[in-house]
C-alpha cells in the first residue's frame, strides 16, 4: 500500500505524463519522460521506505534478515543525480506483447540502469539487462531485430540535453558512427570508473549475456572494455540468476586494493551491491606477509609441481598399524586385527579424498569393523553404538597414530624450514637446486614468527584445501588474470569449483616472472579446461595513434597476439620528446599542460623515479593523489608507479623515462610488458618525455 506521499507523487507522475502528450517538442517530450520517472522511482523507493515490518517477521534471526534485504532494496533504488536514468529508446515495428501494445502497432520502451515503473505497475524504463532491451545493444541495419528506431540520449550534469536517431528500417540510411555515443565513450574520466552500460558493443554484450553455466576467458587488448565487461556480466548474471547467486554468492577479484577501489562503484550504480571484491593474497590470508622471494623462489613456489609436493607433505604422516586394535565393552573385548586395519586404510587413501574427511571417517570405519564382529558374535548393535565404539580411546588412539591431524600452516612452516622433509616430499619433482631455491635461508621459530611470503601464503591455502575443502562460490570474475601463477589460478579455481567464471586478461600485459603464457594453460590450472575464450581486439577508449605506438611492443613480448585497433582517431594525441637536459623539469611542465584541460591526468614512471618527480610536484606546487585514490575536479593528477598502473586509465598521460622502467624489471620481456602496459593508459592524448634513448623495440 503506497503512503500519502507515495500517492502524491504517483499522481504528480502521472500528471507528468499527461503533460507530456501535450507537448510536440521531441526533447521536451523526452524530458517530461525522465522528470516522471524519476517521479516513479522516488514513489517505488518511498512505498519500500514505508513498509510496516513489525507484524511479519517471526525469530529475531528472520527480522534482521528482511530489514537487511529491505535496506539493501532502498539503497538499489537510489536516483543518483548525475547518472541518467535511461539513456536509450527502442521503437519495436511490432506488439511484443498485447498488454503493452499502443493502438496494435509497435512498442516503446525507454532502456535504463534499472527497472522503473508507475503506480499502475506499468514500465517506465526497462532494466538493459531484460531480454526486450538486448536488441539496443544488437540491432542493426543488416539485423534490425524488429526494431524500426533505437534513439540515443546526450546528457550533461545528469540533464537530458540531447538526442539521436537511428532509423534501422530505412534501408536507405547509411550506416554512420553515433555522435552520443562517440561522445560517450570519450567523456572524461573524473572520479573513480564508470559503467559502460549505455555504450556496450556487440561483441561485448554477447560475452556479457554468456550462459551462467560456463566458465568465458576474454583476452583483451587495451582499451577494449574487457573490465568493464566483466562487471557487467556480473550484474547480468545477478539480474538473470539472482536466486542461485543470492544462495551461493558473486567475487570480483583484481590485482591490488588501488584497481579495486577504482572499479568498486561501477556495481552500485547498476543496482547491484552484493558483490564481494577482494585480491588474491586477501583470499589466501592464512598467514601474515611480512617477507619477500626472489623471483627464482616466487616462480618455483608459484609452479602447478608444488601441488604434488603438497600433497605428498600433507600424506606424509600416514602410516600402516602394526598393532591390532581392541575395543572393550562391558565383559567382552573385541578385536580388529592389524591387516583389516591396513586395508581401511589403504581404501581411504586409494579414494584421494581430504585428507581432512578421511580422518573423521577412520574412527567410524574402524567401529563398523567392531560392529560386524558384535554381529557375528549374536548381539544386534545400532547407529548408536557405532558411534560409541568410534569415540572409544582404543579406536581415537589407532586413528591418530595411522592418520595424524595435520595443521596446513606448521606443514608449510616445516616444509620451507626443514630440508629432508622438503627432499622426500618433492623427490623428483623438484631438483636439489630448486629446493634450496624455495627454502627458508634463516629458519623461523614458530609459524608466527615465519618470514612468510606471498607465494607461501598460496601453499598454505592449497595445504588447507588438501586438508579441508574450500567452499566454492556461484561465480568469480578475475581480472588482470595473465600475471596470475598456476598456483594462484588453483587458489581461484577453488572458490568456483562447483560455480563458473570469468576471466580476464590480456597477455602482452604479463609482467609477474610466472606470467600466463596461454590462456588454455591458465584455466587448465584453474580447473576450467572447457571454457570459452573470447578475443577482443576492437578499442574504443585509447586513441589508435596511441595503441599503434604501444603495438610495436608486441613483436617481442607477446608475437601470438594481434595487433589491437581502435574506433577512435585523433590525430596529435601522441607525443614523443627526447630532452637533453631538465627532463624533471619538462615533465612537470608536460603535468602543467595536460591538466589545462578537462579530465583526470595521470604520470607515470619506474617506480624508482617517484620519489624524485614526488618532490619535483610539491616544489612546483601541483598537487597530486595516489593511485587509487579518487580524483576530483580540484585534484585531477595522480602519480603512478609503473608497476600499479595496470587496469587504470587516465584522459592525459605524461610517461617518464620509458628506458627506466624497461631497467626496473629482473629481464627486459618484462619491463618491455610493463612498458606497453604504462603506454596505454591514455584516453585523449600522450605524451612521451625521455633522455635516455627509447627501447629499439619501439623504433
Amino acid at each position: 500500500m503506497h503512503s500519502p506521499t507515495d500517492a502524491t507523487t504517483a499522481t504528480d507522475a502521472a500528471a507528468t505524463d499527461a503533460a507530456a502528450a501535450a507537448i510536440t517538442d521531441p526533447l521536451q517530450r523526452e524530458r517530461a519522460h525522465l522528470a516522471a520517472s524519476r517521479a516513479a522511482l522516488r514513489a517505488m523507493r518511498e512505498d519500500v521506505e514505508s513498509l510496516d515490518l513489525r507484524d511479519v517477521t517471526g525469530t529475531w534471526v528472520s527480522a534482521a534478515v528482511l530489514h537487511h534485504q529491505i535496506e539493501q532494496r532502498i539503497a538499489a533504488l537510489a536516483d543518483l543525480a548525475h547518472t541518467p536514468l535511461f539513456f536509450g529508446r527502442l521503437d519495436y515495428l511490432h506488439a511484443i506483447s498485447e498488454d503493452l501494445s499502443e493502438g496494435g502497432g509497435g512498442e516503446r520502451f525507454y532502456i535504463g540502469r534499472r527497472h522503473v515503473h508507475d503506480a499502475d505497475g506499468d514500465p517506465m524504463v526497462i532494466d538493459w539487462r531484460a531480454p526486450v532491451s538486448q536488441p539496443f545493444y544488437r540491432a542493426s541495419r543488416k539485423e534490425p531485430m524488429d526494431v524500426g528506431k533505437r534513439r540515443r540520449f546526450g546528457y550533461t550534469g545528469g540533464e537530458l540535453t540531447a538526442y539521436e536517431d537511428e532509423n534501422l528500417s530505412d534501408p536507405a540510411e547509411a550506416d554512420t558512427r553515433s555522435a552520443l555515443l562517440a561522445a560517450e565513450i570519450e567523456k572524461p574520466r573524473v572520479g573513480p570508473m564508470r559503467d559502460i552500460v549505455a555504450t556496450i558493443q556487440p561483441e561485448q554484450d554477447e560475452i556479457v549475456r554468456a550462459d551462467i553455466s560456463g566458465t568465458v576467458c576474454v583476452q583483451g587488448a587495451p582499451g577494449t572494455g574487457k573490465t568493464a565487461v566483466g562487471l557487467h556480466r556480473v550484474a547480468y548474471l545477478l539480474y538473470a540468476h539472482r536466486e542461485r547467486l543470492a544462495r551461493t554468492g558473486t567475487l570480483v577479484i583484481g590485482p591490488n586494493r588501488s584497481f579495486l577501489h577504482y572499479i568498486e562503484q561501477v556495481l552500485p550504480a547498476l543496482g547491484e551491491l552484493d558483490v564481494a571484491q577482494a585480491t588474491v593474497q586477501e583470499l589466501v590470508g592464512h598467514v601474515e606477509v611480512r617477507g619477500t622471494d626472489t623471483a627464482e623462489a616466487a616462480r618455483i613456489k608459484g609452479d602447478a609441481r608444488m601441488a604434488e609436493v603438497l600433497r605428498r607433505a600433507v600424506r606424509s604422516g600416514i602410516a600402516l598399524p602394526t598393532e591390532p586394535c581392541v575395543v572393550v565393552r562391558g565383559s567382552r573385548r573385541w578385536r580388529v586385527p592389524a591387516y583389516e586395519l591396513e586395508e581401511i586404510i589403504q581404501e581411504l587413501k586409494g579414494r584421494e579424498i581430504r585428507y581432512g574427511a578421511a580422518a573423521e571417517a577412520l574412527p567410524q570405519r574402524i567401529a563398523h569393523a567392531v560392529l560386524v564382529k558384535m554381529e557375528q558374535g549374536g548381539e544386534a548393535p545400532d547407529d548408536r553404538v557405532q558411534d560409541a565404539v568410534a569415540r572409544n580411546t582404543a579406536v581415537k588412539a589407532v586413528a591418530k597414530a595411522c592418520w595424524p591431524p595435520v595443521d596446513p600452516v606448521k606443514l608449510v612452516h616445516r616444509l620451507l624450514t626443514d630440508a629432508e622433509f622438503l627432499a622426500a616430499s618433492a623427490d623428483g619433482i623438484l631438483t636439489p637446486e630448486e629446493q634450496d631455491a624455495v627454502r627458508w635461508t634463516k629458519a623461523a621459530r614458530s609459524p608466527k614468527t615465519a618470514p612468510w611470503t606471498a607465494a607461501d601464503a598460496v601453499l598454505v591455502d592449497e595445504a588447507n584445501d588438501l586438508v579441508q575443502r574450500t567452499a566454492s562460490l556461484g561465480h568469480v570474475v578475475v581480472d588482470e588474470a595473465q600475471d596470475l601463477s598456476p598456483m594462484q589460478y588453483r587458489a581461484v579455481g577453488r572458490r568456483c569449483s562447483t560455480g563458473s567464471a570469468t576471466v580476464l586478461g590480456d597477455l602482452a600485459q604479463g609482467t609477474t616472472p610466472w606470467a600466463t603464457a596461454s590462456w588454455p594453460e591458465a584455466l587448465h590450472h584453474l580447473g576450467k579446461p572447457a571454457a570459452h575464450i573470447e578475443e577482443l581486439t576492437q578499442g574504443f577508449r585509447v586513441p589508435e595513434e596511441v595503441i599503434a605506438y604501444a603495438s610495436r611492443l608486441l613483436p617481442s613480448i607477446a608475437p601470438g597476439l594481434a595487433p589491437a585497433s581502435s574506433v577512435r582517431e585523433a590525430p596529435g594525441s601522441l607525443t614523443v620528446t627526447r630532452v637533453e637536459d631538465g627532463l624533471v623539469d619538462e615533465v612537470v611542465s608536460a603535468c602543467r599542460d595536460a591538466l589545462a584541460r578537462e579530465g583526470s591526468t595521470g604520470l607515470i614512471a619506474a617506480d624508482a623515479r617517484i620519489p624524485l618527480l614526488a618532490e619535483a610536484l610539491d616544489a612546483a606546487g601541483l598537487p597530486f593523489l595516489d593511485p587509487g585514490t579518487e580524483t576530483t575536479a580540484e585534484a585531477r593528477l595522480t602519480l603512478v608507479p609503473a608497476s600499479l598502473a595496470k587496469g587504470l586509465e587516465y584522459d592525459y598521460v605524461v610517461l617518464d623515462e620509458p628506458a627506466a622502467i624497461v631497467a626496473g624489471e629482473p629481464d627486459e620481456r618484462t619491463g618491455l610488458r610493463r612498458l606497453y602496459v604504462a603506454l596505454t593508459r591514455a584516453v585523449s592524448g600522450l605524451a612521451v618525455l625521455h633522455r635516455e634513448p627509447l627501447p629499439s623495440q619501439l623504433g
